[in-house]
């Protein structure tokens, strides 16, 4: 059994025997718990609700307890002792739980899941992908293109569709592919021998503060990496990189500018019959006639950023054509569950006013001329405070609006602050489906229906597709 660099801490790397995870099922702390479980450690953990991703836990052997309960945890766990047992927690556990609370008074080492993840991939070769935007679609793509290739590791942030899971493991692999979360500045804990920045767009401001500090945050963590960066074009970061280290930027080039172009880029951009292709252009060659598995315009740029990770470390032209023409995409985004003529349905993870303008623009790319009924679920009641206007403006682009209401996370309510602010119809989930199906119904048209939001939203997904597909 492989041991933990542990440091700073009471317990003994070498007397590590249990991981319990304080917020077993979200898609993060899932992917760890899959990885010390496949390495041999016993594994347990803590959530507040069953979920789909928590029951596959317990049918791989973990087991799972969803009350916040000390005695529980004491009748249920009684190996995991504080001599024995590193504890695992995410920031969406409360300080205030009662199970955290007991743990830390006992004196348990109890580490973010950041510093974990930091230290299993510190003597790897990480490939990292962060931004504000982008970051799991990105990243899942370059885990494809390097496991149909020579194999890899991968601790991802969302379902991939080829494979069914969140995490890839290899023990011949030297590299590992993940996902850079800025949230709480974890992104600061890694050590990424390359990575992509996406975007930095401010968000989080209830950590950050403000948008410089956003932006400071990210780079910092240009100056962990030790090989290369490779930054999307034109974005505002100044990177700050360790002697040695390569700094690449990657786009689109749209018709025949004469200007300064990125590094890596993607120009001949045809969409026709439900497909897009295009040429990607590297350093040194170019390959033509890359085919999107997932043809949504926003892919050609997370591709373009893949494909140059991929590329950088040795993945032949032929595999990364054949790469990108066989990803399926990630669970939750911007799945296309149903498409008539009558209604299409989408749903996406899109939680910030940027990635829900980037959904809209690719919906209608891919349907032009149809409405654009959009459902929107905010995500924390600060993030909606401090982008209300954003939210607004980029809202009613759409051509109707439904709201629900705000979905808190780990946040208490902020007197004044609901869904009603971004000025939309607002419905409780309950009746969402009787609203859709009367909406689609009334249309003399055909129309898209869009669900987006980062909080529950998803568990509504297998409904809305049951009765938009009754449609006619």
């Amino acid at each position: 059994m492989p041991k933990l660099c542990i440091t700073q801490s009471m317990i003994a790397q070498s007397d590590i025997q249990n991981i319990f995870f304080l917020g077993i099922g979200g898609i993060g702390m899932s992917g760890l718990a899959r990885y010390f479980r496949h390495r041999g450690y016993l594994v347990g953990g803590y959530d507040r609700t069953p979920s789909p991703l928590t029951k596959e836990l317990e049918q791989e052997g973990i087991r799972i307890t969803y009350e916040d309960n000390p005695a529980v945890f004491n009748s249920q766990f009684t190996v995991y002792n504080k001599r024995h047992t590193l504890v695992v927690r995410t920031p969406a556990v409360p300080d205030d739980s009662a199970l955290y609370t007991y743990l830390r008074a006992e004196g348990y080492t109890i580490l973010k899941r950041a510093e974990v993840l930091g230290m299993v991939t510190r003597d790897m070769r990480a490939l990292c992908v962060a931004g504000t935007h982008g970051k799991t679609t990105t990243s899942t793509m370059i885990a494809h293109l390097l496991y149909q290739s020579f194999g890899t590791n991968a601790f991802l942030g969302g379902i991939s569709v080829n494979y069914g899971t969140n995490i890839l493991l290899d023990k011949e692999s030297s590299f590992v592919v993940v996902e850079a979360d800025e949230y709480d500045r974890s992104f600061h804990h890694l050590k990424p021998y390359m990575s992509v920045v996406t975007a930095v767009d401010p968000d989080h401001l209830d950590i950050y503060g403000t948008a410089e500090a956003y932006r400071e945050a990210f780079a910092h963590y240009t100056s962990l990496i030790t090989g290369a960066l490779v930054m999307k074009h034109g974005i505002a970061l100044e990177p700050r990189l360790q002697k040695g280290v390569k700094c690449y930027t990657y786009g689109m080039v749209i018709g025949n500018p004469n200007g300064e172009k990125p590094d890596f880029y993607a120009q001949n951009i045809r969409i026709k019959g439900g497909e897009i292709l295009f040429d990607f252009h590297t350093p040194t060659e170019t390959i033509v006639d890359v085919k999107l598995g997932v043809p949504v315009w926003v892919n050609i740029e997370n591709g373009v950023a893949a494909m140059a990770i991929a590329w950088l470390n040795g993945v032949s032209a032929d595999d990364l054509r054949r790469g990108m023409a066989s990803f399926k995409g990630v669970m939750r985004r911007f799945n296309i569950h149903v498409n008539t003529p009558k209604v299409a349905y989408i749903d996406d993870y899109a939680h910030h006013p940027e990635e829900i303008a980037t959904s809209i623009d690719s919906i209608r790319k891919l349907f032009p001329g149809r409405k654009l009924i959009g459902v929107f679920q905010p995500h924390l009641y600060t993030r909606t405070r401090d982008f209300a206007e954003e939210f607004r403006q980029v809202l009613h682009t759409m051509d109707e609006l439904i709201l629900l209401p705000i979905y808190p996370a780990r946040e208490e309510p902020i007197p004044g602050v609901t869904s009603e602010i971004l000025g939309g119809h607002v419905v409780e989930k309950k009746d969402l489906i009787a609203e859709l199906k009367k909406r689609v119904a009334e249309s003399t048209e055909p129309v898209v229906v869009l669900t987006v939001g980062a909080g529950d939203i998803d568990r509504l997904v297998p409904q809305v597709a049951a009765a938009l597909k009754d449609e006619k």
